[in-house]
Formats: C-alpha cells, structure tokens, sequence
C-alpha cells in the first residue's frame, strides 16, 4: 500500500499549482526580487569613465574579474552598484564555517539550536561588511592607479566607492534572505544563479555569431551543444547520487504497550561539498594571472612572467592544478561541513545504530569509511565535469561562460528550486487533506 507522503507526490500537477495561493505569492516575490537584483546591476558607480573602465576590463576580462563578473551578472564589467556581488557573504559564511571546527566557543554555538545559529548568522553579516569593505577600498585605489578611469580622483571618490560597493552587497544579502523567508527559498544561491542565466543568451550568441563568422565551423557548434547537454544530464544524475547506510531503532516499551523497532536510512551525498571546490580552485588559479596583467610587464621578472604564462586558462599546468585543487577541497570541505563523530553521538543517544557496527567510535569510524570513499567518486565527478567544459573552451574559444562551474551552479540551484516548489505544493496538498478530513469528521458527528 502507498504510503501518504507517495499518494501526494503522486497527485502534484498544474490543478494543485493553480490552487496553491501562498506557493503563487512566494513565485511571484522572487521573481520581483530578482527584477530589483537586475536593474541593480545596471546602475554605474559615479565618478568613472565608462570607456577607459571598458578598455581596462577587457585586459583583464579572462583573470579572476572575469570569474567576478560572471557570479554578478555582469556587474563587474558595467562597474556597477553591486560589482561586489554576494561573493562577500558567501566566503565570509565559509571562514565562520572553518572556525566553528576551530574555535571552540564557535562550536558550541553552533550546538545551541535556533539562538546559536542566530549569533553566527550575526557573526557572518559582520565578516561580510568586514571583507567587502577591504574589497571595495582595493577596488577603488585600483581604479585609480588605471589610465583615466576615475574623473576626479582623491579620498572622496575612495569613500563613496566604499560606501556605495559595500551598501549594495548588504542590499543583496538583505535580498537573499527575504527571498529565503517569503520567496521559494535559497536565496543567495538564486542571485547567484540568475547572474549566469542572465549573461548566458549572449554567450550563446556569441558562440553562433563565430559559427557565422567562420570561425568555428557547424560541427564544432554540434558538439559543444551536445557536450552541454551530456553534462548536464551527468551532473543532474550526480547531484541525486546518495550513498544510504541503514539505521535500525530497537523495539521500546511505553507503558504496557511494546512498540516494533523501526528502521530508516542515513543519506550521505556522493557530493557533499557542492560547488564550493570548482569555486574556490578557479579563484586561487586566476589570482596569479590577474595580479601579473595589474604590474608592469616590462619589468616583470623572467622566471614570473614564464609562471603566469604556464598558469594561463587552458594551459596544460593550469589544467593539473585546477583538477589536484578540485580534488582538495572536495576533501577539505567535506571534513568541515559533515562531522561523522557528532553523527554517530546524535544516533546513539537516539537509540540508532547500523546493523553489524557497534555504536559510538566504531559508528563514526564507519560513517567515516564510507564518507571518504564516496567523496572520492564526488571528487573524480566534479573534476571531470569542470575539466571537460575548459578543454573544450581552449580548444574552441567559446565564451567563459559555458564553463563547467557555471553548469554546475545553474543545475545544482535549479534543482533545488524544484524540490522547493514541489515542498510546497506537498505541504498545500496535505494541508487540503487534513481540511477535507476535519469536515467529514464533523459531519459524522453531526
């Protein structure tokens, strides 16, 4: 017999949606809000020249601004209120991530429940004004140092650019958490994922403008579209890849009533780090590039200049350290986000434990063992994913943002979304069920 929770799932369709008013309003306040987010990106810091600034990203366009410029939308590249983006938010929220596994007052807070949480999402907006300032103060001496970018150059331009920068990424994480409480959920994750979506009809323009032109040829057209869809078919199929270890309850005794042991699964992603590694790879090997095309050249040193070149996107040794690099914080990431011990200990003092394991240090030993196996698959998946897309870039010359972590961000945040939608229109249904229920049990009464 189906159990209820099947029964739902199997009756979702476009009736439930229509009926669905709650699930209509948090659809149509994310897309308002993602509205406001794009119109952000269009408004320019004041004080610079459009042009030069033009002239200047385009140099600079294939470094880690150009990584930049793609999580924001093409903020970057206009200069706009929100070039910093949400990137601020997200590595502060990873650095409190890493010192709750550090700093033990941090740790204990994140054992305290809803009240600890909320002091380390405080502790994270703090991080995140922290870091965007320095950024946006180093955004706008390098704005000066460059050939006529800025009109009027001087410490007033160096604080309204701060001020401006750092108030647009508090405005987005503002937004980011709205669209998490009355929209559809993950709300940073969606800003993010709109800025790609919006940039990739010009890359695929792009890509056919050079088909016309000649400079790719029909076939090779062909194929990158056919590689665009295998990938993100894998990654969809990788994404729901779970590794499930069977957690059985003992029989207990209430009363005089004896109540059957139950039995339910521990579900350990194949991916557990997400997209943070391709992320965090990507930044460190573009940092060099970009860091060598801001000094001079001419006096750049021999041995630097041939670093640079060897670690230019789609170089061979750019390839080997992106891959090792994916593959290290898949690991490092892993070990901080899921801690096998405190899962062992929740399941112990709950009664669990998996068939054959005692429970306690040979649990986590165990929950550790397969972790670790399973990450290695996670890893080889996100190296291949990420790997296959930049060969074909540096091979072809399509644009950045056909990139395996942009892939892997737009079909990991979509399928998110729909599992959001689909929670909703769940609990609207079952919420209908227990009304209808309520109303035959008073009838009966009657």
């Amino acid at each position: 017999m189906a159990s209820a929770a099947e029964q739902l799932a199997a009756n979702l369709n476009f009736s439930a949606f229509a009926k669905a008013e709650d699930l209509k309003k948090r659809i149509w306040f994310t897309l308002g809000a993602l509205i406001v987010y794009r119109l952000g990106t269009y408004i320019p810091l004041p004080g610079i020249n459009p042009e030069a600034y033009a002239q200047a990203f385009s140099q600079q366009s294939t470094g880690v601004l150009g990584m930049f410029n793609m999580f924001s939308g093409g903020a970057v590249k206009r200069l706009a209120i929100f070039a910093l983006g949400i990137m601020p938010y997200i590595s502060a929220s990873i650095i409190i991530q890493l010192m709750t596994s550090v700093v033990p007052s941090l740790e204990q807070l994140k054992k305290e429940g809803e009240q600890g949480r909320k002091l380390i999402n405080q502790y994270t907006r703090y991080g995140t004004v922290i870091l965007a300032t320095l950024q946006a103060y180093g955004i706008s001496v390098g704005l000066e140092s460059g050939t006529n970018i800025v009109t009027d150059p001087g410490m007033f331009f160096r604080i309204s650019t701060v001020i401006t920068l750092v108030g647009g990424t508090m405005f987005l994480m503002w937004l980011g958490e709205q669209i998490t409480a009355r929209g559809i959920g993950n709300g940073i994750s969606l800003i993010i994922f709109s800025g790609i979506v919006a940039a990739l009809p010009g890359a695929l323009a792009g890509t056919l403008e050079l088909g016309r032109t000649g400079a790719l040829s029909t076939g090779i057209i062909l194929v990158i579209l056919a590689v665009a869809v295998v990938v993100i078919t894998f990654i969809v199929f990788m994404e729901r890849a779970q590794r499930r270890l069977l957690i059985q309850y003992p029989k207990r005794q209430i009363g005089n009533q004896m109540f059957q042991g139950d039995s339910s699964h521990l579900p350990l992603k194949l991916n557990t780090s997400g997209v943070i590694p391709p992320i965090f790879a990507s930044s460190l090997l573009l940092l060099p590039v970009t860091v060598a095309n801001f000094a001079d050249t001419a006096n750049m040193p021999s041995w630097l200049a041939m670093i640079t070149s060897a670690l230019g996107h789609g170089q061979p040794l750019y390839m080997a350290f992106y891959a090792g690099l994916i593959i290290f914080f898949s690991f490092f990431y892993t070990a901080i986000v899921f801690n096998p011990t405190d899962t062992a200990d929740n399941l112990k003092r709950h009664g669990g434990f998996i068939p054959g394991i005692r429970p306690g240090d040979r649990t986590a030993d165990y929950i550790d063992f397969v972790l670790t196996r399973i990450t290695v698959v996670g890893a080889i998946y996100l190296v291949v994913v990420c790997l296959l897309p930049e060969f074909l870039i540096s091979a072809t010359g399509v644009p950045f943002y056909l990139g395996g972590t942009s892939l892997l961000i737009v079909v990991s945040v979509t399928m998110d979304t729909v599992s959001q939608v689909q929670g909703h229109l769940l609990a609207h249904q079952y919420e209908g069920l227990v009304k209808k229920s309520r109303l035959r049990g008073g009838k009966r009464n009657r």
